[in-house]
Formats: structure tokens, C-alpha cells, sequence
């Protein structure tokens, strides 16, 4: 058999698990691989989207330590602690000693994967690979060649390289464009797009669509060029330079909330079967195919927070979860009713003093931490759920889990509460509509709509959307060729039950595919098999392209995120790649095959 000429498209967190899991399985790979080609837009490889200076800022925290981050060659707080104190000051790091549990710079952490990246290319090399690299060369589509069987990369200068295997791997894309004429962005990033020049201040109220961790992002760049944070009898304080008197940010946030506060972890690694079986899981699966949501819960998830909460001390949830009819949807309601503070800042304050206590007692909170293993597992087999399902996960489980899991650290915690005594920031509750058509005035226009359907109507100098990356829609696909000529297709889930077209509205009718007797709701993104292999139109996989881009594939896995998914993503691919070369297999779609996979390797 010919060796695979390889290239991976894009260098951050995914590419370099990939590369690790390469490295690490070399012994199967070298004599199935003979290069491998690395495509990276930016001019330094390895830092990833999120970590690169070019796109954040050195006040922009990580939100996540060293001992949630899968081992590379080594581990990211051993990295820190070997530079040079005159470095990590660069880096906005000046407290030691360094701590596997303390949340540093994203930009420190870009420098750490950078690092990282070349050592593993280093190994990869050692072991007989031919590694190339293009660096600060963007892929701007991929071709078919159905006469030699390979993928053509076109890049920016219209250059083309072939390949028999080619690895997507890129990361966050961002395709509403910025009004800057409005004052409107469209996304925080670049934020360097955001900073007033040097001497200058925006002597404005500032607006941001989310009140999250990008606008965090938002609010502690601005933050620092409009005044100064001292240590305090009274804590963390909130200088406002005098120049800029009328500096003040809102945060627009549907719910009225601001994040949960980072927590104690027992088990900071997540695992997909952590809390059940392979062979529990696939017991739930019914007769016409589907796992049932409800299912899941009942059997899974139910027994497994009942005993976190039962470790919580927390009597009152233990009791309502050992009744029957407890359902999903109160659990939810419940633990909202829970973040629902009369004020989102003092709630945060209140929040803070018991996160700051757990961490010093080191007590973990059991609750979330089972529950982000329990959907983390659910993502890995959500291509047993019926459309209907993932329509309810969408909507009622992921706005919760992103609220609970993408926990904000308790340092930027108490920079908001600075800001907030210093009467700098507020949290304004209500949906928003972007009035397009009304942003003539060189200000933002917007409508909040409360929850008593109150509307009001706000301007803005300067408004930033930070509502976060959401899934790729399948139009925006960035390789036409490959949506042209059929390799890709929309991903999509079965529905349960026939949906009445008469009852549907317009917009849902448009996505949903009705068949002679189906119909099956389009989830966004394209669809890929359990190995990531892409599905053609024509509903067989393709081998020759992988993606595992969380924004192409967060239809099929809508709870990939992070860098634990990142490591796991690219271990699965590795993993169904050897097993076809080990059992010369060409199908390894079913969810028998896929699960072993999951129940056999360790970072799974």
C-alpha cells in the first residue's frame, strides 16, 4: 500500500493532540505515513486562535489551569515555572510560585502550546516522519481530483499542493463582519480592533451582546486603558482615570445572569464513561434506533447526581431527584432558580466568598463536575439522538450547561465586582435585536425587549457582539469545491416522530428534510462519521478528508469544547485510523465499533 501524504489544515490545540497521538503511535504510523504537510494562517505555529497575541490581549485570562489541560511533553504549569520571572512578567504573571490550579494569561498559554508544538514536531521527525511546514498560509479551499484520488489545498497566492489525506483542524471562525462607521463589531477579535490609541479614552457608556467570558474579554481590555485595579484593605479596587469620568460598560444578558464562578474539580479530566458503562449506554438504545434523552437522564444521569448531591450535602435536590416524576426540565429550572439573583453582582459577591473558601478547603462541588462528565459523554453518542432531542438539547440544556460549565475564574470575578463598586459596569437583562437599518447616526441601534415585553430603545458608540463562536451553518462552509462536488453534506437527525408540515412554520420547514417516509432536522455544520471522516451527499464516508473542527462538526457533537475535547477528538481519529489499517476495515460507522474506542484509551 502507497504511504498517505497528510496535511493538516490549522496548528492550535486539536492539531497539536493530533500530532502528539502521531507522535506517540509511531511505531503503526511510519510505515503508513510518509509526510505531513502543516497549514497554519498565522506566522507562528502552535498557538491556536484564542492564545495567539495577534488576537487576544495580556489582561485576557485563560480560563483554565494547568491541571485541566491533557498532558503534552509537559505539563503547562512545569512550563511556566521554568521561564525566567522576567518573562512571565511579559506575560502579566508576577505571583509565585506558579500553581497547577491557578487560572494565568491566555497569552502565556499560547506561548506554552507554541512551545509544545515544536517539540512534538521535533519527535515527529526523530521518528522518521517528513514534516513540513507552511506557516502564515491560509487554505482557502479544497479540491477533489477524482482522477489521481487526491485532495488539491488551494492557498491564498492561488499555490496548490496534493495530498491523499488531508486533516481539518481549524479553529473559531467569525463571519458577521464589523460597522465600525456604527460602532458595531461583530465578534471581540481581534480585540486589539476594540483599544482607544494611546492617550485616548472613550468617554461613553460601551454595550456587549453577553455578559459571558468574551465579554469578559471585553471588559477587562477596556478596563485597564481607562484606569488601574490596586490591592486594597477592602480588596480588589477600581481607579477610573479622571480623563475618562463617563467610562462605563453594559452587558446585555437575556437572562439577566452573569456565569457561575470557576469551582473545585475532584477529577478535572474529564471521561466519557465516568459515570456509566459502554454496554449500560448501549442498553438504552430503543427499537427504532434512537437513545432516548429522558432515558439517559433517568438511568444515567439521575443515580450519578443524586450522589454528587448527596456529597454536596445537599438534602433538599437529593429529595426531589429520587421522585419519579422529577424531570430534566425541573432539575433545570431548579438550579436556575438558583442563579437568579435580585442583583447578578451581589449574587457574584456572595458566590465568590464560598468559591474563595472551597478552593482554600479544597472542597470540590460535586454537582457540576458530575454534570459536565455526564454531557460530555452524551456528546460523544449524540448521534443516537432523535431530532427531536437534539432540538431540546439546544435549547433548554446548552444555554444552562454553557451558563454552569464555562465557569468564570475567581480573579475576574473580583474584577468585575471592582468595576461594579466603582459604578463603571452594569448587567442589563432582555433579549436584543440589532436594528440594522436604523444605524445611520454612526451610533449602534438596539432593541431590548424585557421580561414583561417592555421594549426600549438604546444607542451606542461602540457595541460588541460577544454572544460566542456557535455552530458553523452549513452555507458558510469555508470550501466551496467541497460543497460543490457533493464530499461534504449537511449533518442532520432523524426525527421520532413525523412532523406535521401544515403546523410548521416557514423558517422551521426549511429545516427540516422531508423524505417518502422520514423527515430529519438539519443540526447544523456538515456531517461526519464516528472516526470524523466526512459524509458525502451521497451518504458513504470519504476517506480522504477527516474534520475536526469543533465549529464544522458542533451539529454532530454539540458539546465539543475545550481543550479536553480537543485531545480526545483528535485521539478518536487516530485510533479508528489504525484499527481500518489493523483490521483492514473500511467501515467503522456503527456505535459497537465507535465505543470501544472510547472504552479502551485513556483521555477518553
Amino acid at each position: 500500500m502507497d504511504k498517505h501524504h497528510v496535511a493538516l489544515v490549522g496548528s492550535g490545540p486539536t492539531g497539536i493532540y493530533l500530532l502528539k497521538h502521531i507522535s506517540d503511535n509511531a511505531a503503526e504510523f511510519t510505515g503508513h505515513i510518509q509526510s505531513i504537510s502543516i497549514f497554519e494562517k498565522s506566522e507562528t505555529g502552535g498557538m491556536g486562535m484564542p492564545y495567539n497575541p495577534e488576537m487576544t490581549d495580556i489582561y485576557n485570562l485563560a480560563n483554565i489551569s494547568s491541571e485541566e489541560i491533557p498532558m503534552l511533553k509537559t505539563s503547562y504549569a512545569d512550563w511556566l515555572s521554568a521561564q525566567p520571572k522576567k518573562t512571565l512578567k511579559t506575560l502579566n504573571i508576577t505571583e509565585y510560585p506558579i500553581k497547577k490550579t491557578k487560572v494565568y494569561s491566555r497569552i502565556s498559554l499560547g506561548y506554552y502550546f507554541s512551545h509544545q508544538y515544536n517539540l512534538i514536531i521535533a519527535d515527529l521527525k526523530k521518528s522518521g516522519f517528513d514534516v513540513n511546514e507552511h506557516l502564515g498560509t491560509k487554505v482557502i479551499d479544497i479540491v477533489p481530483d477524482d482522477s489521481t484520488n487526491q485532495m488539491i489545498l488551494v492557498v491564498q497566492n492561488s499555490k496548490t499542493y496534493s495530498f491523499s489525506k488531508v486533516i481539518i483542524a481549524t479553529g473559531h471562525i467569525w463571519p458577521e463582519k464589523d460597522q465600525p462607521e456604527h460602532g458595531y463589531y461583530g465578534s471581540p477579535w481581534p480585540i486589539q480592533k476594540l483599544l482607544p490609541k494611546k492617550n485616548e479614552n472613550y468617554n461613553y457608556t460601551i454595550g456587549t451582546l453577553g455578559a459571558s467570558l468574551s465579554a469578559f474579554d471585553v471588559v477587562t481590555s477596556l478596563a485597564h486603558r481607562h484606569g488601574q485595579f490596586v490591592e486594597s484593605s477592602k480588596g480588589l479596587e477600581f481607579i477610573l482615570n479622571e480623563e475618562a469620568n463617563k467610562f462605563k460598560i453594559v452587558m446585555h444578558s437575556a437572562e439577566g445572569w452573569l456565569p457561575h464562578l470557576q469551582y473545585e474539580q475532584e477529577k478535572p479530566i474529564r471521561e466519557i464513561y465516568r459515570h456509566t458503562t459502554r454496554h449500560e449506554l448501549l442498553s438504552l438504545i430503543d427499537e427504532n434506533g434512537f437513545l432516548p434523552f429522558n432515558k439517559f437522564f433517568d438511568v444515567v444521569c439521575r443515580p450519578a447526581i443524586i450522589r454528587a448531591f448527596e456529597r454536596d450535602d445537599d438534602k433538599k435536590l437529593v429529595r426531589f431527584l429520587n421522585q419519579a416524576d422529577y424531570s430534566v426540565l425541573d432539575f433545570i429550572e431548579e438550579m436556575e432558580s438558583k442563579h437568579d439573583y435580585i442583583n447578578s453582582f451581589e449574587g457574584m459577591r456572595n458566590e465568590l466568598a464560598k468559591a474563595k473558601s472551597a478552593a482554600k478547603h479544597n472542597e470540590p462541588v460535586h454537582w457540576m463536575e458530575t454534570l459536565d462528565d455526564l454531557m460530555y459523554c452524551l456528546n460523544f453518542h449524540s448521534e443516537l439522538l432523535s431530532a427531536e432531542d437534539h432540538k431540546f438539547f439546544r435549547k433548554k440544556m446548552m444555554p444552562f450547561l454553557m451558563n454552569v460549565i464555562a465557569a468564570l475564574p475567581l480573579s475576574s470575578a473580583a474584577i468585575l465586582l471592582a468595576l461594579y463598586d466603582a459604578d463603571c459596569i452594569t448587567l442589563k437583562e432582555g433579549s436584543v435585536e440589532i436594528l440594522e437599518h436604523q444605524n445611520i447616526s454612526g451610533k449602534t441601534i438596539i432593541e431590548v425587549t424585557d421580561k414583561d415585553s417592555k421594549i426600549e430603545k438604546i444607542e451606542y458608540n461602540m457595541f460588541v457582539n460577544c454572544s460566542g463562536q456557535g455552530k458553523l451553518e452549513f452555507d458558510d462552509y469555508p470550501f466551496a469545491s467541497l460543497v460543490e462536488q457533493g464530499i461534504v453534506r449537511k449533518a442532520s437527525a432523524k426525527f421520532r416522530e413525523l412532523p406535521d408540515k401544515k403546523t410548521k412554520r416557514p423558517d422551521e420547514i426549511k429545516n427540516i428534510l422531508f423524505t417518502e417516509n422520514d423527515a430529519f432536522w438539519f443540526t447544523g455544520g456538515i456531517d461526519v462519521d464516528a472516526g470524523y471522516r466526512v459524509i458525502k451527499k451521497n451518504g458513504s464516508p470519504d476517506e480522504r478528508i477527516h474534520d475536526i473542527s469543533f465549529i464544522h462538526t458542533a451539529g454532530c457533537r454539540p458539546y465539543s469544547y475545550g481543550l479536553q475535547a480537543c485531545n480526545a477528538t483528535s485521539l478518536i481519529l487516530l485510533e479508528q485510523w489504525k484499527k481500518s489499517i489493523q483490521e483492514n476495515l473500511n467501515d467503522l460507522s456503527s456505535i459497537e465499533a465507535t465505543t470501544k474506542t472510547y472504552e479502551n484509551n485513556e483521555g477518553l
